[in-house]
C-alpha cells in the first residue's frame, strides 16, 4: 500500500505514501472494481472512462490503476491486461513513478486551450512505445475550454485501437454532454467515517505512532468522506501531538466543542435557561471552541433527536456514545417535533447570521439566547387549544351569531332539468354547471370573468361583454348553446360599461362571509392572539351547534385560521 520513496531523508506525506497501489487498497468503490473486473475478463473494455466525485477520494489514483492495469505485462513479460496489476514489471514501476512515456497525464486547470488538446490528438495518431495502450489522463477535465472540446470529439468517439482515455471531475455537470455520451462513467463514493477509521488505525499501526479511537472518529466526522482530507489532519495531529495523539489535542486543533459539552448546552437550550446558556459558551469560546462549530454540533444534535423521535430504534446505533444514547432518551420525551423544527431552523438561520457578524462569539450568543427564549414559549398547537378552552362559547347559538348572508345553491349538487334527450338551461347557474361537467373551461372562464349577464331564460340571453374578450366567443357560445338544448338561442349584445361580473359576485361574496364569520367570539379570540393572522378558507358547518363542534385546531396546520360551517 505504501508508494515508494525514493529519497529516504526527504518526507512524504501520509496522503501520497499510502496511496492504494492496487484495486484491493482502494476504498469504498466496489461497483468501479468489479465493472473493470469483468470488463477485463470478458475483454469488453472501453476507449474513455470518467470519474467524478468529492476532492480526495481516488479519482487520479483509480485513473492509473487503470492506465497499470492495462499495461501491466506481468513478472514474466508475457501478461495481459488484469486487475491485479503486478507492480514490478517495468509497466508498473513506470507508471506508478509517473514517468512512463505512453501514460501521459495532463492537468486541465493549466493546460485549459485548443492548442493543448490538439497536440495531444496529434500524439495520439502514433503507436504506443514500450506499452500496450496509449493512456491520457486529463485531471479537471471541467475546466477545458470550450473549444478544447469541440476538439477532442471526433477522437474521442472513434480514437485510435491503442488509445484510451480517462477524465477525473469534481465538476460532472459543468462537462458537455456530448462529452459524457461518448464515456462510461463512474460516480466515486464518499469513504463513510467507519471506512475512514480503520484506514487511519492501519496507518498509524505500520507508523508506531499510538492514537486514542476517539480522535480518529472526530478526525473522520471532520475528513467528509474524503481520505485526503482526512490523511493531512491526521498528518497536522501527529506533529501537534508529539506522536502520541490523543482527543484533547485534536479538538484543539479543528476548534471543536467536547461533544458532551454541547449536549448539555443543547439541553439547558431546551430547558430555556438563558444564563447557563451564556455560562456555557463563555467557558467552550476560552478552551478553544469556535463559534460556527458549536453552531453545527448543535445542528447535528437536533437532527439525530428528531430522526430518533420517528424511529425510537436508531439508539441502538453504535455509532452513538452512551452519553448520547442517555441524552438522547430523556430528551425525546421533552421535545416534540414542532419544538425540534423551529430550533432547526433557528440554528440553519444562525450560520449566516455569524458569518455577517463582526463577532461571531457575539452573533452565537445572541442566536441561542432567541433559542433559549423561544423554546420555553408555547407552540401555536398549544395556544390555539388554550384559546379554546378559554373561550366562553356556553349558551351561543345561531340566533345570536353575525349573519353570514344568503348563500347561492351549490352548483355541484343542483339539478339540470331536462326535456327528453335536450338540455334545459333555466338559470346562468344551469349553465355554469353544465359547462363544468362538460370541461368547457374556457367559456366557463369567460361567462364568469369577461361577460355580466343582463338577462338569462330558456332560449335567451342578454349580456354586456369586455373589449378584450375573445372574437370567437358569441359563435363559440352560440354553438355550445344549440348542441346542448337542441334549438336555436337568441344572444344580445347590450351596449355599455360591461358591470359587475359573476366571478366579481362571487369575490365579494366571500369576503362577506369572511367578514361574518370574523365576528364569532372564538375566531375573533384566535385573530387576536396571533396578530397579522387571516381566515383564509370558509367552509360550511352546523351553525347552531357551533359551541359543540367547534372546528378542530391541528398542531399541523396552525399558520393561517381556518373557520368551517355547514348546512
Amino acid at each position: 500500500m505504501a508508494e515508494e520513496n525514493t529519497n529516504e531523508n526527504q518526507y512524504v506525506v501520509l496522503a501520497r505514501k499510502y496511496r492504494p497501489q492496487n484495486f484491493e487498497d482502494l476504498l469504498g468503490q466496489d461497483a468501479l472494481v468489479q465493472t473493470l473486473t469483468n470488463a477485463i475478463q470478458n475483454n469488453r473494455l472501453h476507449h474513455a472512462y470518467i470519474l467524478t466525485g468529492i476532492r480526495g477520494v481516488g479519482k487520479t489514483t483509480t485513473a492509473r490503476l487503470i492506465a497499470r492495469a492495462l499495461n501491466c505485462v506481468g513478472p514474466d513479460g508475457k501478461g495481459g491486461p488484469t486487475i491485479h496489476p503486478c507492480g514490478v514489471c517495468d509497466n508498473c514501476k513506470a507508471i506508478a513513478a509517473g514517468r512512463h512515456m505512453d501514460v501521459m497525464e495532463l492537468d486541465a486547470a493549466s493546460h485549459t486551450g485548443v492548442d493543448d488538446i490538439r497536440e495531444l490528438l496529434d500524439s495520439a495518431r502514433y503507436a504506443p512505445t514500450n506499452a500496450r495502450y496509449k493512456v491520457y489522463i486529463i485531471d479537471e477535465v471541467h475546466m477545458l475550454s470550450k473549444g478544447a472540446f469541440n476538439a477532442l470529439l471526433k477522437t474521442l468517439e472513434e480514437p485510435p485501437a491503442h488509445v484510451k482515455f480517462i477524465f477525473a471531475t469534481t465538476e460532472i455537470r459543468k462537462v458537455p454532454v456530448t462529452i459524457l455520451s461518448r464515456c462510461q462513467r463512474f460516480d466515486l463514493q464518499r469513504l463513510s467515517v467507519e471506512t475512514l477509521t480503520k484506514l487511519f488505525t492501519k496507518i498509524l499501526s505500520q507508523e508506531n505512532i499510538p492514537a486514542e479511537s476517539e480522535c480518529l472518529d472526530i478526525i473522520a466526522k471532520a475528513a467528509d468522506g474524503s481520505a485526503r482530507d482526512g490523511l493531512s489532519l491526521l498528518d497536522q495531529a501527529i506533529v501537534l501531538s508529539n506522536g502520541n495523539i490523543n482527543t484533547e489535542t485534536v479538538k484543539k486543533m479543528l476548534g471543536l466543542a467536547d461533544r458532551s459539552q454541547t449536549l448539555a448546552l443543547f439541553e439547558k437550550l431546551v430547558k430555556g435557561d438563558m444564563e447557563a446558556v451564556l455560562k456555557d459558551i463563555s467557558e467552550q469560546y476560552t478552551n478553544g471552541a469556535t463559534p460556527i462549530i458549536i453552531l453545527q454540533d448543535l445542528i447535528n444534535i437536533t437532527h439525530d433527536l428528531a430522526k430518533i423521535k420517528i424511529v425510537p430504534a436508531l439508539l441502538n446505533s453504535t455509532s452513538l456514545s452512551e452519553i448520547e444514547k442517555t441524552t438522547f432518551t430523556d430528551l425525546s420525551g421533552k421535545c416534540s417535533l414542532a419544538i425540534l423544527s423551529k430550533i432547526w431552523q433557528m440554528l440553519i438561520k444562525g450560520i449566516s447570521e455569524i458569518n455577517m457578524a463582526p463577532s461571531a462569539v457575539e452573533a452565537l450568543e445572541m442566536i441561542l439566547l432567541r433559542i433559549a427564549y423561544s423554546a420555553s414559549l408555547p407552540t401555536p398547537y398549544e395556544i390555539l387549544n388554550e384559546v379554546k378552552k378559554n373561550s366562553n362559547l356556553s349558551g351561543y347559538s345561531a340566533s345570536s351569531s353575525p349573519s353570514v348572508g344568503s348563500e347561492k345553491k351549490n352548483l355541484a349538487t343542483a339539478p339540470i332539468s331536462s326535456d327528453g334527450n335536450a338540455t334545459v338551461f333555466n338559470t346562468v347557474e344551469d349553465f355554469l354547471r353544465y359547462l363544468e361537467g362538460a370541461k368547457k373551461a374556457l367559456i366557463e372562464y369567460s361567462i364568469k370573468n369577461d361577460v355580466c349577464i343582463r338577462e338569462f331564460s330558456d332560449g335567451h340571453i342578454a349580456m354586456n361583454i369586455a373589449p378584450t374578450i375573445h372574437q370567437d366567443f358569441i359563435m363559440n357560445l352560440h354553438k355550445l348553446l344549440s348542441d346542448a338544448t337542441g334549438k336555436q338561442w337568441e344572444i344580445e349584445i347590450v351596449k355599455g360599461e360591461l358591470g359587475e361580473t359573476i366571478a366579481e359576485k362571487e369575490k365579494s361574496a366571500v369576503e362577506v362571509k369572511k367578514k361574518n364569520v370574523a365576528e364569532y367570539p372564538l375566531v375573533k379570540r384566535i385573530l387576536e392572539e396571533f396578530k397579522g393572522s387571516k381566515i383564509e378558507t370558509v367552509i360550511r358547518k352546523n351553525l347552531d351547534n357551533l359551541a359543540e363542534d367547534e372546528p378542530e385546531i391541528s398542531e399541523e396546520n396552525n399558520s393561517s385560521t381556518y373557520f368551517e360551517e355547514e348546512e
